[in-house]
């Protein structure tokens, strides 16, 4: 039987939002996108999904709304904004609940499952981690390179029948997708990748593949992989140190791949840096863990964000 998963919002239309959202709806699950940019545009083009591993969507006539209040209580809210608009999703989101609406957060980064628990409750809350690369090459278009996983859980809770029915429906959608056992444990494996090369690429002005072909830089590369396992580890979240060699070795064949913090460096966007440097630091710093590469780094990331020139 396939999934139904009711009426599912996608706040934050930007790669990740118009992808898996533009993925689902594809599928036949009703999803209405909350398109603030380029909302114009998808009107009279639809959404697109442009892939070189996978078949393109078009979406002709997508559920687009410009106001949250236009979409109305949903079953399922998706949250796929930056990190750096939190503040703006207690308004985002309030018009969408309903009283069993679940929030998925597909947000990089450690807190952003406590910052929506905190505000909506923590049974609502469920996390997911996108291990893909996209970009939006315009408003209502997506463009998807090679293949991808995504990694669904519950927050501070195992894996039950509603994460279990949203891995289904993205199954269905022809997203690989897969539940894990410990959500808290994956967000710090991806930092383990997030942290050096989201960082790296922005310090040295590079891809990924700049970072790979120099000694110095891939030096630096495995030191932070190295202390993120470590504060994982005070924080009891074991992940092998090999984690690091495997992290790189994977990394090769991305080539000139731009991560999404150099994206938004490029384009003079704020960057996500405290929930991707920032509370790994501070959770390093509780649990007594030394970490003088990544304070380096969080301490050049916080002197050139875009956000803090323009303020």
């Amino acid at each position: 039987m396939k999934a139904d998963l009711g009426k599912i919002a996608i706040v934050g239309s930007g790669a990740i939002g118009l992808y898996y959202g533009g993925r689902l709806a594809a599928a036949g699950q009703e999803v209405h996108f909350l398109l603030r940019s380029g909302y114009a545009e998808a009107v009279e083009q639809g959404l697109r999904i442009l892939s070189d591993t996978e078949p393109d969507a078009h979406l002709a006539e997508p559920n687009i709304h410009e106001n949250a209040w236009d979409i109305g209580p949903a079953d399922l809210v998706i949250v796929a904004t930056k990190a750096t608009s939190n503040r703006a999703l207690p308004a985002l989101i309030t018009p969408l609940l309903g009283a069993k609406t679940a929030i998925l957060t597909l947000q990089n980064g450690l807190g952003n499952e406590a910052f929506l628990a905190g505000n909506f409750g923590s049974e609502r809350i469920l996390g997911g981690l996108c291990f893909i690369c996209l970009t939006r090459s315009s408003p209502a278009t997506v463009r998807h390179y090679g293949t991808g996983k995504l990694s669904l859980g519950e927050f501070e809770r195992p894996p039950g029948p509603r994460v279990e029915a949203i891995h289904r429906a993205f199954a269905e959608a022809g997203v690989t997708a897969g539940v894990v056992p410990d959500l808290a444990l994956e967000r710090w494996r991806k930092l383990v990748w997030n942290i050096p090369f989201n960082g790296l690429s922005i310090q040295a002005n590079t891809p990924v593949g700049g970072i790979l072909a120099d000694p110095e830089l891939l030096k630096e590369c495995r030191a932070l992989m190295l202390e993120t396992i470590a504060i994982a580890a005070a924080c009891g979240h074991a992940i092998p140190e090999s984690f690091a060699e495997y992290q790189i070795e994977r990394t090769r064949p991305m080539g000139d791949y731009q991560p999404s913090s150099y994206v938004d460096f490029l384009a003079g966007n704020e960057l996500e840096v405290e929930t991707i440097w920032g509370e790994p630091l501070r959770a390093a710093q509780a649990a007594g863990v030394p970490t003088p590469h990544l304070q380096k780094l969080y301490d050049h990331l916080r002197a050139i964000d875009p956000a803090r020139a323009v303020s």
